[in-house]
């Protein structure tokens, strides 16, 4: 694509990779660049650099807050969202709860992209670490210590219902589903055309038996986890680029080391504070008992203000090594390294319309087996067999709501009703609304057999007044939530009814003769003398049954009115 006067949003602009991508972004000269980092001042400083090197008129714009989090959350540290109640409570909403309007109009990162709308959004945020390093595993040993008080009688509720709902807070996959959809949906609705993920493989490009770790057991836990999102990030992505209104969809993996940033001497910080130096003089020497303490300030004393200062290198976001560090983590055979440069020339050239062979969506494409001809040509065989048994048991085989969603078997058996009372989509269009309701509540009066398969697969049956329904025990719609009751109103009978019952009402008839319009419209489009490939569905596909075929029909309705397509073969 031509990213001239296009505008750019960077997400991890500040960091290692996104400044090499918006240094080599701005010889593209698009119209504004938004590096968005976490912190303000990062954000700031990283935008005072580029603006130094800027050749054109393109703008940069400062960005920050956390993208994972709604908006009044977006500028707060991880221990104060993780140790406040209401926050808590919000950000379990947020993730676990129903993706509702206010959910997505609440999160910064929706904010972000509905305030900018980029053509162009380039993710270098290391997504899979900031998820996986709030670490399930130290809260699960939390809750796990509580409920082990509870069991001996000594139970403290405020504090266990406070660790678990901090181990509801780290749990990573459902935070990285929540994410993929705010991004695509913000970025479906701004109409972005492009986007860019700098992935990451976990390990650096080593294997389970990467050395590395902090202190766990080997090989880390944690460090796996962060292998697993980035892998559940990678194929999450790969559906969003078979999606057919989302932006194209590339990913970048590294598999080294980056680096690097600068190499100074300087003071060492952790955790964004200077290294403490201590001493320990023998004659203060601790004698070893049965049990030792991690935190033990009995015996060294800090050196008055003196911190830690040497030689390092700076490798952005992956932290600060030593000489000999570096020297190890990058020598033959381990994670060696790979320079943000090199990164930034394949994006940027991908982005261009370039093939680097190392889009990792691409490669996934190429790699996965879909639909082949063979079964192209047993699926007739199939058919034709399935065909012959309900014929020959006359039993018409329509719905077990084992498939999924319920939704498909609302529309398979009032298809099915249809095909019954109508027999062609012909008869349907000639019919009135009230003719149709009427004629398909006497199926369903009359026809014990088939009321009785309608209900006892979870699909209930909303009777044409919209005040009564036939129903069995159990529905599957509306879905359990962990609430056994819900209040009956309009919009949920609207709702309800939409998702997965079987409805008789008038209003649903004029909805299915709008459909079966759609139908004949698009099959009377085509001009009779074209016979080309050009199209799937023709007037024979449609016309070569003698009756409403349900199987097409639901299909027709879930490619069009669901807009859900296959995108790819």
């Amino acid at each position: 694509m031509e990213i001239t006067n296009k505008r750019v949003l960077v997400l991890g602009g500040a960091g290692l990779v996104g400044m090499a991508i918006c240094r080599r972004m701005l010889k593209e000269s698009p119209d504004e660049i938004i590096v968005a980092s976490l912190t303000e001042d990062e954000s700031n400083e990283a935008c005072e650099a580029l603006k130094r090197e800027l050749q054109g008129k393109t703008i940069v714009t400062a960005e920050w807050g956390n993208i994972f989090v709604r908006d009044s959350l977006q500028n707060l540290p991880r221990n104060e969202l993780i140790e406040n109640s209401e926050n808590r409570l919000l950000m379990m909403d947020d993730v676990l709860g129903e993706l509702s309007d206010k959910v997505l109009k609440s999160s910064y990162l929706y904010q972000i992209l509905m305030r900018y709308r980029p053509h162009v959004v380039i993710d270098c945020i290391n997504s899979a670490t900031a998820l996986a390093y709030q670490d399930v595993f130290t809260s699960y040993r939390e809750v796990a210590k509580q409920l082990s008080h509870a069991k001996s009688g000594k139970p403290n509720s405020a504090e266990l219902i406070s660790e678990v709902e901090k181990l509801l807070c780290t749990l990573y996959i459902p935070q990285l589903i929540r994410h993929v959809q705010l991004l695509y949906e913000g970025m479906r609705r701004v109409k972005s055309e492009f986007y860019f993920k700098i992935g990451t493989s976990g390990t650096g490009g080593m294997g389970l038996n990467i050395p590395y770790t902090h202190s766990e057991e080997k090989p880390s836990r944690v460090l796996l986890s962060k292998s697993s999102v980035a892998g559940a990030h990678s194929l999450l992505l790969f559906l969003m680029a078979r999606t057919p209104d989302a932006p194209i969809t590339k990913e970048i993996k590294p598999t080294a080391a980056i680096a690097w940033k600068r190499i100074i001497y300087g003071e060492i910080h952790k955790g964004k504070k200077p290294v403490q130096l201590y001493d320990c003089p023998v004659e203060n020497a601790l004698k070893l008992g049965s049990i030792l303490k991690i935190k033990d300030e009995s015996g060294a004393k800090p050196l008055g203000k003196k911190v830690l200062e040497s030689v390092f290198i700076d490798t952005g976001e992956n932290g600060i090594f030593s000489n000999a560090e570096f020297e190890a983590i990058t020598s033959s055979g381990q994670m060696e390294f790979i320079t943000p440069e090199e990164i930034a020339r394949s994006v940027i050239f991908e982005l261009k319309g370039g093939n680097t062979g190392h889009d990792i969506i691409n490669a996934l494409d190429n790699a996965t087996m879909g639909p082949t001809y063979r079964a192209g040509i047993l699926r007739q065989r199939a058919l034709k067999r399935m065909q012959d048994l309900m014929e020959e048991n006359n039993c018409p085989s329509v719905a077990f709501e084992l498939l999924g969603p319920p939704r498909l078997s609302k529309l398979l058996f009032e298809g099915h009703l249809f095909k019954l009372a109508f027999k062609t989509m012909a008869n349907v269009r000639n019919a009135t609304v009230t003719e149709m309701s009427k004629k398909l509540e006497k199926i369903i009066s009359e026809d014990k057999k088939l009321r009785s398969e309608i209900i006892s697969i979870g699909i209930p049956i909303l009777m044409p007044n919209g005040k009564q329904l036939l129903r069995g025990p159990t529905m599957k719609i509306p879905p359990y939530r962990g609430e056994p009751e819900f209040e009956v109103t309009p919009d949920n009978i609207r709702k309800w009814s939409y998702d997965g019952w079987v409805d008789l009402r008038e209003e649903n008839m004029l909805l299915w003769k709008k459909r079966f319009d759609g139908i004949y419209e698009e099959m009377y489009l085509l001009a009779d003398d074209n016979t080309s490939s050009e199209y799937d569905r023709d007037v024979s596909y449609w016309l070569e049954d003698d009756t409403i075929n349900t199987g097409k029909v639901a299909g027709w309705i879930l490619a069009n009115e669901e807009q859900g397509a296959r995108m790819k073969d």
